[in-house]
């Protein structure tokens, strides 16, 4: 009898698990979003509105506690993208929208930097002139000062 209960949870839990693992839904939102992302692009539609007709899409068919973000979601477009070229032929022009230039994202952040740096360094160097002034103006006597005092 006990043999039984156990071979009755172990198959109830793998009915159950199953479903979830194998979401074959996900893979439906992924697909069904990159045909509304590039259909629109395709109809001339810009990017921005394109991409938020099929990420809403695709975060809606995910459903669950937690979303998906849109670094997921655009990988899932360009890979189903990929993955179906002779469907999706047109599209492949498109994918460079979905995932921003990161060579030019980093030089600007190293640039960012950079300039934060050099503020910084000038902030400090203008502290530092002040100190040395108010040190050179301390050493000074008043009489030294007047330039007519002689």
């Amino acid at each position: 009898m006990q043999g039984f209960k156990q071979k009755k949870l172990i198959l109830l839990t793998f009915g159950i698990i199953t479903p979830i693992a194998f979401n074959t839904s996900k893979l439906n939102a992924s697909s069904f979003g990159a045909e509304i992302f590039c259909t629109m692009r395709d109809g001339g539609n810009d990017h921005e509105s394109s991409w938020e007709a099929a990420y809403t899409y695709i975060k809606k068919q995910k459903g669950g506690f937690f979303k998906i973000s849109p670094k997921n979601a655009a990988a899932q477009i360009t890979e189903t993208v990929i993955r179906e070229r002779e469907k999706f032929n047109y599209c492949v022009e498109y994918l460079d929208n979905l995932h921003p230039n990161r060579k030019l994202i980093r030089e600007l952040e190293k640039e960012e930097a950079r300039k934060e740096k050099e503020a910084k360094e000038k902030e400090n160097k203008i502290k530092r002139l002040e100190k040395e002034l108010e040190e050179t103006n301390e050493e000074f006597s008043e009489e030294t000062l007047e330039r007519y005092s002689y």
